[in-house]
């Protein structure tokens, strides 16, 4: 039984260095938009998608290969996590001509998209 218990303490360097990384490029744009906030969302096999909304209402998003390590990213980064991307949290996002082109505007009569 202490065989089990070491093995499921043990971390995995790759997955520590991955979220490291993901950390550090969520606290860059955090510092870039005055903070951030973010929601996880799982992709199935592909992994997970962190989506990072800025105070200035500037969004992004990563994707980790999985769900425990984009959650270790978010945690290390230290923004406030959503469970959900929905109400008050999708309100802060800023939307500009190049996302209604590409996400409305075939639907709407705009122009095709290329």
């Amino acid at each position: 039984m202490a065989d089990t218990e070491q093995d499921e303490n043990r971390t995995d360097p790759k997955a520590e260095r991955t979220a490291a990384k993901l950390a550090r490029r969520i606290e860059t744009f955090a510092a870039a938009h005055g903070g951030a906030e973010g929601q996880v969302a799982y992709l199935g096999e592909r992994g997970s998608r962190i989506v990072l909304v800025g105070a200035d209402g500037d969004w992004g998003d990563l994707v980790a290969p999985s769900q425990p390590i984009a959650e270790q990213a978010v945690a290390k980064a230290g923004i406030t996590v959503h469970e959900s991307f929905d109400g008050e949290f999708a309100a802060k996002v800023r939307t500009g001509p190049y996302e209604w082109t590409r996400m409305a505007g075939i639907q709407v009569g705009g122009p095709r998209n290329a």
